[in-house]
C-alpha cells in the first residue's frame, strides 16, 4: 500500500461519538482540532471495521490522538488494536460527567484548549493537509 501523506508527518484525531453527551462532545472537540489544523479527523468505524486504508494510515501516524467521552475507551482500544503511537484522552477525566453535561460551545472550546495544551502547538506544523486512505 503506498504511504497516504507523503512528504510531512501526520497526526490522526479519533472520537468516540457515543449515544451520550460526552460522546457527543468529544466529537465535536475533534472536529474543531482538526478544523483548527491540529491534526486531520479520520473514521474511528473504519479503524474498528479493520479497513486496511484506516489501518495503514493509524500505523504510519507520527501521532494518534483518541478523544474518548468516557471510561469505557473505545477508541482508546481501538487504536490499541494496531499498536500504534497514541495520546489518549478521556472527557472525564476533564470532569465533565456522563449523561450530567450539556453540549455547548463553552465546553467544547475548554476541553478544546485542554488537549492542544497537552499536544502542544507544533502539532499542526507536523500535519499534512493530504492524510488519510479513506
Amino acid at each position: 500500500m503506498k504511504d497516504c501523506c507523503s512528504g510531512g508527518n501526520k497526526v490522526l484525531i479519533y472520537a468516540c461519538s457515543g449515544s451520550s453527551d460526552v460522546g457527543e462532545i468529544a466529537d465535536k472537540v475533534a472536529r474543531k482540532l482538526s478544523k483548527e489544523g491540529v491534526g486531520k479527523m479520520t473514521c474511528l468505524a473504519g479503524l474498528g471495521a479493520g479497513l486496511s486504508g484506516f489501518i495503514e494510515s493509524a500505523k504510519s501516524a507520527d501521532v494518534n490522538i483518541t478523544i474518548d467521552g468516557c471510561k469505557v475507551h473505545c477508541a482508546k482500544k481501538s487504536l490499541e488494536k494496531v499498536s500504534t503511537k497514541t495520546k489518549f484522552f478521556v472527557l472525564t477525566d476533564f470532569g465533565l460527567e456522563k449523561n450530567k453535561t450539556p453540549v455547548c460551545d463553552d465546553i467544547i472550546e475548554i476541553v478544546s484548549k485542554k488537549i492542544k495544551n497537552v499536544v502542544g502547538n507544533n502539532a499542526a506544523d507536523k500535519n499534512s493537509s493530504s492524510c488519510c486512505c479513506e
